[in-house]
């Protein structure tokens, strides 16, 4: 070469932040107003709901997930029209935004809405590559029903469906799918626990508990058969101040890994951050068949789950991590063909006691002596 020459070239390694969606729901309903049908409207913390919204269900989901959700809480709302479906809603909100969950405030009353829910949710990662699940509110008791009558419509409601990606809410008391969306976006946990998790506190903004046509009140006895139906509503506890919630129980099958919404999330969190590392290794020979190269990518593509996994111990109690430090093969890169690679990974979630047994026993022997 007669002439020197020096290249700089900077290179974009894909080392930043990503963006999280997680907590940020889109909460979709009847306009209260027809001046506000078929917007989306950003909301916050420091929103006032009451002049922002029109009256609406809407309305009042919205500012009970508020209240529910504290601080730095985001969400989207789009109110529809009356001749507005709520795929298109979904379809048109995720051109502007994306979002962890869709919170459908209208009470559905079939099992065909609840599974076209679960087809749209699955259609967002088919065609845009995003996990989204559902919250869904079914209807609450009528003035004219026996709790044993609404029982019975409620489990028959859900009876039969598979649908992994949705949750059916009850609005028991006119505000509990709201309540349930803020207690999953409070940031004093992470998206791995359960809303069964006494320890967040009481839920709050529930209006005042149902009656049925005899004047009965709402019992736990009810509760627990919404609850053994895959239905998610709020419980207390004999002797302890303030309303708690149940699991958080979606429409999958029996056996299904994602019968609760803390498995669910974790997954997807990790779906999310893994599809954008996967991308940016596509046509990159970087990542080839090489052994150097497969442990390489191994690291690469865990990276996630190790953030994931981070614990912290403060006063001697560990606060664990979203999930469990991955081991020596939880992850394997296997090549099909010469042009295409396919990645396996496990994600292990923590268990957590949602039913707790201590036995007491008593000691007399020192009484003998």
């Amino acid at each position: 070469m007669a002439l020197g020459k020096v290249t700089v070239n900077n290179l974009n390694l894909g080392q930043g932040e990503i963006n999280a969606v997680e907590r940020h729901f889109l909460f979709i309903g009847k306009a209260g107003s027809s001046d506000e049908a078929s917007q989306l409207y950003s909301v916050g913390a420091q929103t006032e709901l009451t002049e922002a919204l029109a009256d609406s269900p809407l309305r009042a989901q919205v500012i009970a997930a508020q209240l529910n959700a504290g601080q730095n809480w985001t969400a989207a709302v789009y109110p529809l029209a009356d001749d507005e479906s709520i795929g298109s809603a979904i379809d048109k909100a995720n051109e502007v935004q994306s979002f962890e969950a869709v919170v459908i405030c209208d009470e559905q009353a079939s099992a065909s809405e609840l599974t076209s829910l679960h087809n749209q949710c699955a259609s967002l990662t088919a065609t845009l590559g995003r996990w989204c699940f559902a919250l869904v509110a079914t209807k609450g008791i009528l003035s004219s029903q026996t709790w044993s009558e609404y029982e019975a419509e409620q489990v028959a409601l859900v009876n039969g469906i598979a649908a992994h990606l949705v949750y059916a809410v009850p609005q028991l008391h006119g505000n509990n799918l709201g309540v349930l969306a803020g207690r999953l976006c409070n940031r004093s946990v992470s998206v791995a626990d359960s809303p069964m998790r006494v320890a967040t506190g009481s839920v709050m903004g529930l209006v005042e508990a149902p009656e049925d046509t005899e004047h009965v009140p709402l019992s736990l006895a009810t509760l627990n058969t919404l609850a053994n139906a895959r239905f998610s509503v709020p419980q207390w506890y004999p002797d302890l101040e303030g309303t708690y919630w149940s699991d958080g129980s979606s429409l999958d099958a029996k056996g299904g890994d994602y019968q609760f919404i803390e498995h669910l999330r974790p997954v997807h969190k990790v779906s999310r951050q893994v599809r954008l590392r996967a991308i940016r290794r596509v046509g990159n020979r970087a990542l080839n068949s090489t052994p150097n190269s497969i442990e390489n990518n191994k690291r690469y593509f865990m990276q996630p789950l190790r953030a994931m996994s981070k614990s912290t111990t403060i006063l001697g109690e560990m606060f664990p991590g979203e999930v469990q430090v991955p081991q020596d093969g939880d992850i394997d890169i296997v090549w099909t063909t010469l042009s295409e690679v396919s990645i396996y990974m496990v994600v292990r979630p923590y268990n957590s006691p949602k039913s707790i047994t201590v036995n007491i026993m008593l000691d007399l022997s020192s009484t003998a002596a």
